[in-house]
């Protein structure tokens, strides 16, 4: 078949090294790689921490500022009751330095401690658990990590760091710890001036550690969720795609070992997708080609059967002439190895192009053909070389530019060509043999019709077959191969048309062959003039 497009000889779509993995593969690699995209949210609540930490170290200060200046308006002897106070509202744990650094007033031991840090040797299992785990996140999202929360045994303003730079810079400091437990320790130090008491707060800061412990929790199982729909779909997907194209590879893989006679290619008739149309032409594609292995193999015996008659023939003429002395009969010996020796080569020929049709239209170039002008130059060289029996030729010419097709013009011509030599070996002496070419519709036709005795309803099919001939009696046996019309046919199909026979349209003895064949661009007014 003639191709409709042009393909690249060479198309290379891998896709360097993802081609080497499997669709499954790829297909969850996509997804997964999704997944990490939210999974980046751990990255987001390490910063959220961070940003509650420091708006807790900026209350503290702000706190411990405003109780600086409460307690240098009040009276000495008040401090205690307004630390007390102070310590009962924010949960801290306040601490009196005097200017010495000697430890003069501790809340702890004016009201119940409002915390208290925890042994994490003591605590359940869980707890080491949620503690490991915050240790993991802290370490995938490199979080800074800070230092160690430890009461000093000697507690006096010059343990605590803050206290020294609050003490020489003058200003407010905090710093954020952590508790033995992984809980933040919120401190910030204050000196009240020179030669001042200062102040220290302490608060065990457990709600930040609950609060970013309850957004991971949340984020970790929306997480989880995502993971598993989307697995889920993974798998589905891989089974929708992947299984339905292994089943087509290894159907191809059959069809190409050629071990089974016949090899079903699954066609997924439900699928309407890309999948189900590559199923389906591979389909199509695999018995299109166990047909034309059929017709190969069918054309092969058919080409056995028809050689090993002349072959035989021509051996027994060869090895008779060997024992005959005999001038005359030797004379009719030569005569018959002759004869088969023509014989072969007419059939060696016809074979040799009946094999060649197929492969040469598969990479022939259709150009713009006026077949009028082609079965005009026909006629001019048969009638050069004569015609037997006196049998006349008739064409009506059609106007020039109207019976216009895409072809190629040799191939069209050995297809009027063999129809009209077959008109005239069935035509009676003086019998005249009628060509038209016209167009009808989106096509154009070819008629031949000959005043022979025509052809039978059961013959009409048959007659295109390879090596299959029903010639005239008078004919000599062997002078046709009974390939031409099947030639014929093989091109006209090429061209995407269609041949077929029937009887002449006047009702009259003979045969009609019709040629329908897609026709081409009318040509323009200017043009169209015999």
């Amino acid at each position: 078949m003639a191709p409709d497009t042009d393909s690249p000889t060479n198309n290379d779509l891998s896709l360097q090294w993802s081609g080497r993995l499997s669709l499954t593969r790829r297909i969850l690699a996509v997804n997964i790689l999704v997944l990490a995209l939210l999974a980046g949210g751990f990255f987001y609540l390490d910063s959220y921490r961070a940003r509650i930490v420091d708006a807790q170290l900026e209350q503290s200060e702000r706190e411990l500022t405003l109780l600086a200046i409460s307690l240098d308006r009040t009276p000495l002897g008040n401090w205690n009751s307004l630390i007390a106070a102070f310590a009962r509202q924010t949960d801290d744990r306040v601490r009196l330095y005097d200017h010495d650094g000697k430890l003069i007033a501790d809340s702890f031991s004016m009201n119940a401690p409002r915390y208290k840090l925890r042994d994490p040797d003591s605590e359940p299992w869980e707890r080491h658990v949620a503690r490991w785990l915050d240790k993991v996140i802290d370490r995938i999202v490199w979080a800074h990590l800070p230092p160690d929360y430890v009461e000093p045994i000697i507690d006096k303003s010059t343990s605590w760091p803050e206290l020294i730079a609050a003490q020489r810079t003058g200003q407010v400091k905090s710093i954020f710890r952590y508790a033995p437990d992984r809980t933040p320790m919120i401190s910030a130090a204050i000196s009240m001036g020179q030669n001042k008491p200062q102040l220290l707060a302490t608060e065990n800061a457990r709600d930040i550690t609950r609060i970013v412990r309850a957004e991971r929790f949340r984020l970790g199982v929306v997480l989880a969720i995502a993971i598993l729909i989307s697995v889920l779909l993974s798998l589905f997907l891989a089974r929708t795609i992947v299984r339905p194209l292994r089943r087509l590879a290894r159907a191809a893989v059959r069809v190409r070992l050629g071990r089974a006679r016949e090899v079903t290619v699954p066609r997924l008739p439900s699928r309407r997708d890309e999948i189900g149309l590559l199923a389906r032409a591979l389909s199509d594609m695999s018995h299109a080609l166990r047909q034309r292995i059929d017709a190969t193999e069918a054309f092969a015996a058919d080409v056995t059967h028809e050689l090993k008659n002349p072959i035989a023939s021509l051996r027994s003429a060869l090895e008779a002439l060997g024992r005959v002395e005999a001038p005359n009969l030797r004379s009719q010996l030569m005569e018959i190895a002759n004869d088969d020796v023509r014989r072969l080569d007419r059939l060696v020929t016809d074979i040799a192009e009946a094999s060649r049709v197929d492969a040469q239209l598969s990479r022939a170039k259709f150009d713009r053909v006026d077949i009028g002008l082609t079965i005009e130059r026909l006629i001019l060289a048969r009638e050069a070389r004569g015609i037997p029996r006196g049998v006349r030729l008739a064409f009506a010419r059609p106007r020039r530019g109207v019976a216009v097709m895409m072809g190629d013009e040799q191939r069209l011509l050995r297809v009027i060509e063999n129809l009209v030599d077959n008109a005239i070996s069935f035509s009676p002496p003086g019998g005249l043999v009628q060509i038209v070419a016209t167009r009808v519709d989106d096509d154009v036709l070819i008629s031949v019709e000959d005043e022979g005795p025509g052809v039978p309803e059961t013959e009409r099919e048959t007659i295109f077959r390879r090596f299959h001939s029903v010639r005239p009696n008078e004919e000599e046996f062997g002078k046709h191969s009974g390939l031409g019309l099947a030639i014929a046919r093989s091109i006209v199909e090429g061209h995407h048309g269609a041949i077929n026979i029937g009887d002449r349209d006047d009702r009259l003895n003979g045969a009609r062959f019709v040629v329908r064949l897609p026709a081409g661009t009318l040509l323009a007014d200017d043009e169209a003039i015999t």
